[in-house]
């Protein structure tokens, strides 16, 4: 017996057709996807500081890492540089939004707050800055932020928050939060003002802020994200750890939120009067 193979009905041919053109767009789709991922995690990455600087009394160190899921990177940065009266400035945040454009807006903050930095050294008066700053630009996007100036001859820390999250405070006494007033995050309120907290750092004591990416996640409430990484310090600073094996451990807290953002970590810790690595 002969078997002949029946010709495949038009309309099957149509959806061959058609399926194989809606699997060239979802191919294309995610090669598009892809790349704008890799190019958001290389401007981040390029945009970071290779190191801190070293002032004297201050052990300072950060961690980045990028989201879990490889899709929402860009928004989180950290800084250090030293100001024009030798102290040294800091600041950590988080852009709105995420992918290329929050990462290029990143950058534009964090270069807006070191060329304010320049004609102030008041973290209140450099936020309200570069609020204005980003107002200016109009670029539809908020960011959250803290800035820090430590002033290596007294080991007094100034502060002044634009609604990021609350710090932690550790000392080998006890540890908790510090939930100072805020003003509200940049780029949504002109002429916001941002109130200074001043505090010093005694040797041995840290100071540790974060991205809610490290602290928050999809079935993870923050408030229990920072009450992991408020035991975490306090345990960390009793034991004598280093600011950089603290600022590993913290990072490790990200882990337990299964975070789909990306997240940062800085610590200051108190130091001797030389100028130590982090």
């Amino acid at each position: 017996m002969t078997w002949r193979r029946h010709p495949r009905s038009a309309s099957a041919d149509d959806l061959l057709t058609a399926l194989g053109r809606l699997t060239e767009r979802a191919r294309k789709t995610a090669e598009s996807q892809k790349a704008r991922v890799e190019l958001a995690e290389a401007l981040q990455r390029s945009m970071l500081p290779t190191r801190l600087p070293a002032v004297p009394g201050l052990q300072v160190a950060a961690r980045y890492a990028p989201a879990r899921n490889g899709l929402d990177i860009g928004g989180d940065w950290y800084d250090g540089f030293l100001l024009p009266d030798g102290s040294l400035g800091l600041s950590i945040g988080d852009v709105q939004g995420h992918d290329v454009e929050a990462a290029a807006v990143m950058g534009q903050i964090r270069i807006g707050l070191r060329a304010v930095a320049t004609a102030t050294t008041d973290p209140g008066e450099i936020l309200r800055r570069a609020n204005d700053l980003l107002l200016s630009v109009d670029q539809g996007l908020f960011a959250t932020c803290s800035f820090l100036r430590f002033d290596p001859a007294t080991a007094v820390v100034e502060s002044a928050r634009a609604g990021h999250v609350p710090a932690v405070w550790a000392s080998p006494g006890g540890c908790g939060l510090v939930e100072d007033e805020t003003g509200v995050p940049l780029g949504i309120v002109p002429g916001e003002s941002y109130p200074v907290v001043r505090r010093r750092l005694s040797r041995g004591a840290a100071l540790v802020l974060v991205t809610d990416g490290v602290v928050e996640g999809p079935a993870y409430p923050i408030e229990a994200g920072l009450e992991a990484v408020s035991g975490l310090v306090g345990s960390a600073v009793g034991q004598g750890a280093s600011a950089g094996e603290l600022a590993a451990a913290v990072m490790g807290v990200a882990a337990l939120t299964e975070h789909t953002d990306d997240a940062a970590v800085l610590v200051l810790m108190g130091a001797d009067g030389r100028a130590a690595p982090g």
